[in-house]
């Protein structure tokens, strides 16, 4: 079948047959539902069946006409957590089968748990019951590499057998490895430079957990899937002690910070026991005033990492509210936070060159000034004096051991 062969209102029917499968999805499958109102759909009679490549999930219309909307709801859930767990910005590894394998494993086992493990829910009447397990055990336990290497070492135990001349042949741990959905991998791609393309689906997957989380039912259809909830967890997870960092910190502004000594250039975090239980009977930390470096020289995963431990300071302490803004040569308008929800909704703005100073600047000009100021950066560009700073104190969270500030107090952001 060519596209050239098809009426507008064959075209139209197959657009319609997409949209109403989205609707359901998102009725459904709310996590999956939200990420495919990103993604766009296309026809494409040169494929078998379907695929990704990241931007858009393309159709046979031999293919679509062969599926119930069941089936398509299923392929398109199968497209899209494709993209959601990067399967398709690993290139170098698209031509090897036994990592679409893998791919599929991981990627049908997360759907069959999100469907409260219904098998039909990964089942087309055409080819059955799709690939899910590995070694007897779900793919959602696994990533795509792990599952990748199990496969190579059962490969090459039956590689041995056959050797030792066993006729015997088994494809024990991965069943239906030869049957289910075979979609077209081909169309993957090696990840941008700059990982552009990952970081921004990265936000959209976490996004998307965020606002479905609470529609999870009592029966369990429609979880989010336990690949995406691991990768979430990974990417979240903050690595700065806050509740040891800030309490040390706000207990020099309680025991004023104008008097610190000379050799402000302190390691954090750090430990000062005398004013710990001090701090402890006073409110939690509030009015802080968060600044992103997203300069051309901070790539994505440093701007994520920043986000991740201000939401570790939030894990620490829920009460907390305070700002977030961004700097580059220019300082842009912070917006109030005070929860998780609240902090994603957050976009980062800038890209140019990086002034402290502008920050300190802006910061002078502000009719409510901050408790406490805490700047995310690498520590690359000309720092002002401490009076610039107007006895605020100031934490700076960098994410290297090269740099160190002259003054304020300095903690290390791990980024590995």
């Amino acid at each position: 079948m060519s596209l050239t062969n098809l009426s507008n209102e064959a075209i139209k029917k197959y657009s319609q047959r997409i949209i109403l499968s989205r609707f359901r999805i998102l009725n459904n499958n709310g996590f999956y539902g939200l990420l495919l109102m990103h993604m766009k759909f296309g026809l494409d009679a040169n494929c078998d069946t379907a695929y990704t490549d990241g931007e858009v999930i393309n159709f046979s219309p031999k293919f679509l006409d062969e599926l119930s909307d069941r089936e398509l709801d299923f392929v398109m859930m199968h497209e899209i957590m494709h993209v959601a767990l990067k399967h398709c910005y690993r290139g170098k590894k698209a031509d090897d089968f036994l990592f679409n394998v893998a791919c599929d494993i991981v990627v049908n086992s997360n759907i069959l748990y999100s469907n409260n493990m219904d098998i039909n829910s990964i089942t087309l009447k055409n080819y059955g019951e799709s690939m899910h397990l590995i070694d007897k055990q779900e793919g959602y336990n696994f990533t795509a590499e792990e599952v990748y290497d199990k496969l190579i070492k059962n490969a090459q135990k039956q590689l041995k057998k056959s050797n030792s001349g066993s006729s015997k042949s088994s494809s024990k741990g991965t069943k239906s490895s030869n049957s289910g959905l075979q979609d077209d991998h081909s169309k993957w791609k090696e990840k941008s430079d700059d990982g552009t393309e990952e970081d921004e689906w990265a936000q959209k997957v976490i996004n998307a957990a965020n606002a479905i989380s609470r529609r999870e039912s009592s029966s369990g259809i429609g979880k989010i899937p336990l690949g995406i909830e691991r990768m979430i967890d990974e990417l979240k997870e903050g690595k700065v002690d806050w509740k040891r960092l800030l309490n040390d910190f706000l207990s020099l502004e309680i025991g004023d910070y104008s008097f610190m000594p000379p050799d402000r250039r302190i390691e954090g975090p750090f430990y000062m026991p005398d004013f710990n239980e001090l701090v402890e009977s006073e409110s939690e930390p509030n009015d802080i005033l968060f600044m992103i470096d997203t300069s051309g020289s901070i790539n994505n995963s440093c701007i994520t990492q920043a986000y991740s431990e201000i939401k570790g300071a939030l894990d620490q302490f829920p009460s907390l509210n305070g700002y977030l803004g961004f700097f580059d040569s220019n300082v842009y308008d912070p917006v109030e936070f005070s929860s998780v929800d609240d902090l994603l909704r957050i976009k980062p703005r800038g890209g140019g060159g990086t002034s402290f100073v502008k920050v300190f600047q802006y910061i002078s000009k502000m009719e409510n000034k901050p408790k406490s100021i805490i700047i995310l950066t690498d520590g690359y560009a000309l720092f002002p004096p401490e009076s610039a700073a107007q006895n605020i104190p100031v934490i700076w969270l960098i994410n290297n051991t090269k740099v160190t500030p002259p003054w304020g107090v300095v903690a290390r952001m791990d980024i590995s």
